[in-house]
């Protein structure tokens, strides 16, 4: 079954790719991949998994030197340009409603369940990751959703954030689970 990612992600891959030109991306990219970095991305368009698994892959390597803690600081990053283009994402002062709309719009960022919040509380959730993806990409893409929530709870004023893995599929365990524990505002 093919799975598909929304512009609005996939877009962020594009932008960093075109931004460093030094880079020979033809090593890690297919031909069809490459077609993409030529194209305007529309941000409510559906584009393949594949390409942006080796596009993740690509900048994990050249620009992030293999370093899953860029990927997290990403997933903090694109918190704030995901909330411009989605108001609706954050409830001021209410972490747990805050998740509660991400479970509702997350069918709008992939065609498939990557994303998945089986238990939320006043003050912790449990996420469950499956992209779907080779070791490498599973491992960056986990660590950018865990920055992603951090940073989404932070604007939701929770305080105190903790957020570690309990289960991780790329290190051969069945599944990946993210755990988030915080302090409601007060």
């Amino acid at each position: 079954m093919a799975r598909h990612v929304k512009g609005i992600l996939f877009a962020d891959y594009v932008r960093m790719i075109r931004g460093q030109k030094s880079i020979d991306w033809k090593r890690h990219l297919e031909d069809e991949d490459l077609t993409f970095l030529v194209q305007r991305v529309d941000p409510a368009g559906w584009y393949p998994m594949q390409t942006f698994e080796r596009m993740g892959n690509a900048i994990l390597k050249e620009i992030a030197a293999g370093d899953v803690e860029a990927a997290r600081m990403w997933g903090r990053v694109s918190v704030d340009q995901l909330r411009l283009a989605t108001p609706s994402l954050l409830a001021e002062r209410d972490p747990l409603e805050t998740l509660m709309r991400f479970k509702v719009l997350r069918s709008t960022f992939f065609d498939f369940e990557a994303v998945e919040v089986t238990t939320a509380a006043s003050d912790h959730a449990a996420v469950r990751l499956h992209y779907h993806m080779g070791a490498m990409a599973e491992e960056a893409a986990s660590f950018q959703t865990m920055g992603f929530f951090e940073r989404l709870l932070v604007i939701a004023e929770a305080e105190g954030v903790d957020a570690r893995f309990t289960q991780r599929s790329w290190a051969g365990e069945a599944r990946t689970v993210l755990e988030l524990h915080w302090d409601p505002p007060t």
